[in-house]
């Protein structure tokens, strides 16, 4: 099915919940809606479903308006942050039931096999409240694979879960996603699980739809400031700069020399990812010297807090590394990795970046 929001909105009352926006998922393609809590992705999910009507605008299935049709008439399968299951059936009954209103042949061999795959073979016999929170949301994403709906909304589903066994399902449901033709809407906080679905990412802030397209290229290539910082995870660093004929002018720092384009002037932001920067130099980098803050270990990477002339800045670095606080640190970073935000908070100069990289 093709799925299409044209120019919605959804007002409540004297609030606007969601402004003006329009989106056209993939079909057979992972959609993320990406942005923090109450950046409007529930509410975009709710109209896609027909949960709710839109205020103004439409919503298209396969060129046909739907708007106002209620979700009971529309083949969609959903799972929320909060897992819904049938509480008098078994594990088994549950994943069952869309396979057995649909007269799927086979049922009991594709129930198991939706549970191996989520590791809850071993439960297929007891009742949802014999289980944790996390077992009864597998029990619940299992259900709404079985139904192989041509539309998937999928509601933060993974964040009630263990950090490993969230791991896990994240590539599980990657593989899944990509081996059926179902369009597949996921919501999600979290840059990082954006990155690791792929596919294609819409970035949301406080209702507003940012920037839309494929994963690597929103992040790679983020259009303003909003979505950088919607985008990183740690925040990208910003430092103020002024334009000048060579480059950037770092407030109390360093000149950066990359070729801005016509029409950029005076005040800029330069933005660093986190992972741009370094604790050893490398040829013609720009060098911050400072002292450590913070340093924290996360999984196999490093992140270290800085104060320098510029600010507090963070760099990622890869390993477990152990820094002392308060000692001295010198942070390297080149100017070809440098993101340049215009005035208005307009991409400018963005670092090289070619598909696959």
């Amino acid at each position: 099915m093709q799925l299409s929001l044209e120019r919605v909105t959804k007002r409540v009352g004297a609030q606007t919940w969601l402004y003006e926006q329009g989106i056209a998922p993939r079909s057979g393609a992972v959609t993320v809606l990406l942005g923090a809590t109450q950046a409007g992705k529930t509410s975009l999910m709710r109209l896609m479903a027909g949960l709710d009507t839109p205020s103004a605008g439409k919503v298209l299935v396969d060129g046909q308006d739907v708007t106002g049709m209620p979700v009971r008439q529309r083949n969609v399968a959903m799972v929320y942050q909060q897992f819904i299951n049938y509480p008098s059936l078994t594990v088994a009954a549950n994943i069952a039931s869309p396979l057995k209103l649909r007269g799927e042949k086979n049922i009991d061999a594709k129930v198991r096999a939706l549970a191996d795959k989520l590791h809850i073979g071993m439960f297929l016999d007891r009742l949802p409240a014999e289980l944790s929170g996390g077992q009864q949301q597998r029990v619940a994403l299992a259900r709404a694979l079985a139904k192989n709906a041509p539309l998937m909304l999928l509601d933060e589903p993974l964040v009630n879960l263990d950090y490993k066994l969230r791991e896990g399902l994240r590539e599980e449901l990657t593989q899944l996603f990509a081996s059926g033709d179902s369009t597949v809407i996921y919501a999600t906080t979290e840059p990082g699980e954006a990155l690791l679905l792929g596919g294609y990412t819409a970035v949301m802030d406080a209702g507003e739809l940012l920037q839309y397209g494929p994963t690597a290229e929103v992040f790679h290539a983020p259009q303003s400031l909003r979505v950088a910082r919607a985008f990183s995870d740690p925040p990208m660093n910003l430092l103020a700069g002024t334009a000048t004929d060579g480059g950037v002018r770092l407030t109390s720092g360093p000149m950066l020399r990359v070729a801005l384009p016509a029409g950029v002037t005076d005040a800029v932001t330069v933005g660093l990812r986190s992972s741009a920067l370094n604790v050893g130099a490398g040829e013609g980098d720009i060098a911050l010297p400072g002292k450590v803050e913070l340093a924290e270990i996360s999984g196999s990477d490093t992140f270290v807090h800085v104060d320098t002339p510029l600010g507090e800045l963070v760099a990622q670095l890869t390993g477990v590394h152990r820094f002392e606080l308060g000692t001295s640190v010198t942070l390297y970073f080149s100017a070809a990795h440098a993101y340049v935000f215009d005035a208005a908070g307009q991409l400018a100069v963005a670092p090289a970046w070619r598909k696959g990289s």
